[in-house]
């Protein structure tokens, strides 16, 4: 594949899960009235219960895709994932749609672990979070999209159109696969299935300091954005009244995190991986400080919340993918097992962490920006931890 194909791809991949994740949102609200969800907060399951499946799935697939390789691990999760999508657009009820929302994340858990192991495949370290921003910075531009995208859907059918439009979006995806990709793990590199190799390899991944912590690192960061997603309607139309412009505003905050990939991508090689990240770790900390101060005065508006959060969205979409390289750079000889267990910390506790958050919700920001500054205050503490108490300095040891 030329490279700008490649990075398409990979970014294609990626939003099939992200687009699993937003696309609906303009739609809770007729979930929950045609599905009988009497608390508002509830409605949130649907974004929160799809991330649990995603975090638990891919403890699966990546031993599945050192032994077997990595496309046809990637064919048949596209395949249930498209099935998925046919269940939930039938649900009768909310429970029946949960269960379809959590075989989706199930499915799509694929998504990332494939797309992290496939570029491990053929780069590593500042060239690897190169290669991993330029495709986020894509990824991200489908937050963007997708309330619009849903709302759009809306207007021509109801809520369960957005299902189908999911399910028709994997099987393009599918479709490129079966006919554009090739495999990228030889037979030579590829590793028995067995009880004893497991062990090792989750023991390589979980004790090597730089893997475990910046794996739980990106848990962190990824709860912030759990939270805001599944609390974003009912900050804008509840609490600001702003219902005719949330997909502007929603874009405006998702926007930002791609506006940070795009930079990451183009200075990572010349600034490296650690002072663009835990620079943004602090300016994540300065930022919700400033927010809980205008909160607490009392000046809290619809402008400054779209501004702060923004800021703040930039600030972890600079953490994201350097986290994810550095994480994996000491276990790129095990990428599949390793891109399962670091994702399956990272989305479990983006989920106890979003959760949290999005659930403490009781009309106003005041949550979010408590949970920001928790969730930077342990980033930092996490990154010094690993890097010994210094940070900006290049560091690297087995453990």
């Amino acid at each position: 594949m030329h490279p700008r194909e490649f990075i398409a791809f990979i970014a294609a991949l990626m939003a099939v899960n992200a687009l699993g994740v937003d696309l609906m949102l303009p739609a809770l609200a007729d979930i929950g009235r045609e599905l009988s969800v009497t608390a508002a907060n509830h409605r949130q399951w649907v974004v929160t219960v799809y991330v649990v499946g995603f975090g638990a799935g891919q403890l699966v697939y990546g031993p599945l895709a050192d032994r077997f390789g990595r496309r046809p691990v990637l064919i048949a999760t596209l395949l249930g994932f498209v099935g998925a999508s046919i269940f939930a657009a039938s649900s009768a009820t909310f429970p029946a749609l949960l269960g379809a929302r959590l075989l989706q994340g199930l499915m799509s858990a694929s998504t990332r672990v494939l797309s992290v192991a496939i570029v491990r495949d053929g780069t590593s370290g500042r060239q690897m979070a190169r290669t991993m921003s330029v495709a986020q910075m894509i990824f991200f531009l489908v937050p963007i999209l997708a309330p619009s995208l849903g709302q759009v859907l809306l207007q021509f059918g109801p809520w369960r159109f957005i299902f189908y439009a999911l399910g028709a979006f994997a099987a393009f995806v599918l479709a490129w696969t079966l006919l554009r990709v090739p495999e990228t793990l030889p037979v030579e590199r590829r590793v028995p299935i067995s009880i004893a190799n497991l062990r090792r390899s989750y023991a390589l991944t979980l004790t090597n300091r730089y893997s475990i912590g910046y794996a739980l690192a990106a848990s962190l960061t990824f709860g912030g954005i759990i939270a805001f997603v599944s609390s974003a309607q009912q900050i804008f139309v509840d609490e600001f009244g702003a219902g005719e412009r949330f997909t502007i505003l929603f874009a405006i905050c998702a926007g930002a995190m791609g506006f940070a990939s795009f930079a990451n991508s183009r200075l990572v090689e010349r600034l490296g991986t650690r002072m663009i990240s835990q620079s943004a770790v602090l300016g994540l900390i300065a930022l919700s400080l400033l927010h809980l101060i205008v909160i607490f005065a009392g000046a809290e508006t619809l402008v400054s919340y779209i501004i702060l959060q923004a800021l703040s969205m930039t600030c972890i979409g600079l953490c994201g993918a350097n986290f994810g390289s550095m994480a994996m750079d000491p276990v790129g000889h095990i990428a599949g097992t390793a891109s399962s267990v670091q994702g399956f910390i990272t989305s479990i506790g983006a989920v106890l962490v979003g959760s949290a958050i999005g659930q403490s919700y009781a009309g106003t920001t005041l949550p979010l920006a408590i949970g920001y500054l928790c969730i930077g205050v342990g980033v930092l503490a996490i990154v010094l931890v690993i890097e010994g108490g210094q940070l900006f300095k290049a560091r690297m040891v087995p453990n």
